[in-house]
């Protein structure tokens, strides 16, 4: 084999193993991408059926019911309601009329089955993209 088709044969390997190795970190990285979404967006049938993505808003007043380890409640954007199941320890600042992200799915009968609940970490504080759907679905309703 000439030199020059060993340097050909070097590049084209090498270009081989890049795509491959840029097609597996790009795989990874989309299955690892969890989308947020407002209740009037999953109301809306924006949200992925069967794939995790996060939803976001208010704790709605009084929606809370405790069963053992399992929680219902509704995250609102104050436009329309999500109800929400999630079984384990909720957050220490998870109240109602508070800000709250959960992920997870949601369930065959509507309900988005948390598998994390997230609570703000302090009185100001709300995801962005919460404090937005809050403030459209707000001037929405107002009108």
């Amino acid at each position: 084999m000439k030199p020059r088709h060993k340097r050909i044969a070097i590049i084209v390997g090498g270009l081989a193993a890049l795509g491959i190795a840029a097609a597996l970190v790009l795989n990874a990285f989309q299955s690892n991408v969890v989308f947020f979404f407002t209740p009037t967006q999953v109301a809306a049938g924006e949200a992925p059926r069967g794939r995790a993505f996060r939803v976001g808003g208010l704790v709605k007043t009084g929606s809370v019911q405790r069963n053992d380890l399992t929680i219902r409640f509704v995250v609102t954007d104050t436009a329309k309601d999500i109800p929400v199941a999630y079984t384990g320890i909720l957050p220490d600042l998870f109240r109602e009329g508070k800000g709250v992200v959960a992920q997870g799915k949601i369930a065959d009968d509507g309900v988005f089955v948390a598998s994390e609940v997230l609570a703000k970490h302090d009185e100001n504080y709300m995801p962005p993209d919460a404090q937005h759907a809050v403030d459209q679905a707000a001037k929405t309703v107002r009108k």
